[in-house]
């Protein structure tokens, strides 16, 4: 498993614009790798003689030519263009593996970045070497002990940041999770998760708490003429707080997610369908907010690193249905009723905590399953008896 530590930099302004410079180095790069791998597979669609198109093909074609074609690339650390097209490389494998869409061109001031390899830069404390630039001060220090793998470099707005992947030897640098049981939680909209503890953790809402000056903002940047010092300085300003933003939601996730492994070893949550939930257009935003996906993903392999595990409900799984005492289902239950009483056995719930409540017994009864056992939770009934299996966490880090 790799783990990624994201620093800021402190960048002078000289050291500002190398970075900016390499990172328009990589995107032109890839640009221009893209283009030309669609030009050499129509030409191997038309004639099979030719050779197909691939990153090892393009890296070395662009040795040939940039020297005297693209002169100013050598202003930059050489694996700025050379990373970008092995990138295009993985995404192409992505694409004819079904697993992503096909490769976009780049965009100017978007993602922002360049990488660079294990044998390009070095560590010393809080400064990290960049080739052709030297030394650049971190904020913090790298916290993980292992071996580096990599660097990339980005740009947030107008900060720049270093994440330096990992390869650590074990999981020593975090403590084994309390195990004080097991937890179902319940993502929602109005309340980011409740427990079936009882407790509720309410998400900061950062894109509503800031929505008036984000309009604001936004509406001040569309009357800057294009081109002009004033538009780009508002340009800044916008980014700035969007950046703000995203850094309040991830705060609040790792926050979450941390104190949530660290005290329940299995954790049962609900597989969300997010992509059809910001469909609707009442809850898109609020949805979007509250950061489901990236919920998850911190939670996997949060787990994974305590030794911990995490019980994925199906997407169907009618959580709030389902009286928690008494396992009766209802037919239909609104979003707007937010407490119900079960008429097979007369108990009262919350929706929240009842639907937490029915996801920890579906870990429980999935946990069971996982030791080789038949699950005996009432609502994990298979038509045959599963296979023993050994009880493994299985998480494949994001």
């Amino acid at each position: 498993m790799l783990i990624a530590h994201r620093i800021a930099l402190d960048a002078n302004n000289a050291q500002a614009t190398y970075l900016a410079r390499a990172a328009g180095t990589a995107r032109f790069a890839y640009n221009w790798a893209l283009a030309e791998w669609k030009r050499h597979f129509e030409a191997w669609k038309a004639d099979n003689t030719q050779p197909r198109p691939s990153q090892h093909s393009l890296r070395r074609q662009l040795n040939a030519i940039k020297r005297e074609q693209f002169p100013w690339m050598l202003e930059v650390t050489k694996n700025a263009p050379q990373m970008a097209i092995i990138q295009l490389g993985q995404a192409f494998q992505n694409f004819f593996a079904g697993r992503a869409n096909y490769p976009k061109f780049r965009r100017k001031g978007e993602h922002d970045r360049f990488t660079l390899t294990n044998d390009q830069f070095s560590i010393d404390g809080s400064r990290i070497r960049i080739p052709n630039l030297g030394w650049v001060r971190m904020r913090e220090t790298l916290r993980f002990a292992g071996k580096i793998m990599s660097a990339t470099i980005s740009r947030v707005a107008d900060r720049w940041f270093v994440s330096i992947a990992v390869a650590p030897p074990d999981s020593s640098h975090l403590p084994q999770a309390e195990n004080q049981g097991t937890v179902g939680v319940d993502l929602g909209v109005s309340v980011l998760a409740t427990l079936s503890t009882g407790e509720a953790v309410r998400g900061p809402k950062a894109h509503k708490a800031l929505l008036g000056r984000l309009r604001r903002l936004s509406r001040s940047l569309s009357r800057k003429q294009k081109g002009s010092a004033n538009r780009r300085k508002a340009k800044a300003k916008l980014a700035r707080l969007h950046a703000r933003i995203a850094a309040i939601r991830a705060d609040a996730l790792h926050k979450l997610t941390t104190d949530l492994t660290r005290r329940f070893h299995t954790i049962g949550v609900e597989d969300l369908n997010v992509r059809g939930m910001v469909k609707n257009r009442r809850l898109a935003r609020s949805v979007a907010d509250m950061g489901f996906f990236e919920f998850r993903r911190q939670l996997e392999y949060k787990a994974a690193m305590r030794g911990g595990m995490v019980a994925m409900a199906d997407r169907y799984f009618a959580s709030s249905k389902i009286c928690s005492a008494c396992g009766h289902k209802l037919d239909t239950l609104p979003l707007s009723v937010r407490e119900w009483t079960c008429p097979a056995c007369g108990g009262v719930h919350d929706r929240d905590v009842n639907a937490a409540m029915n996801l920890k017994i579906m870990a429980v009864s999935s946990t069971v399953s996982a030791c080789g056992e038949e699950g005996s939770g009432r609502r994990r009934k298979t038509v045959a008896k599963p296979a023993s299996m050994k009880q493994e966490v299985s998480f494949v880090q994001a």
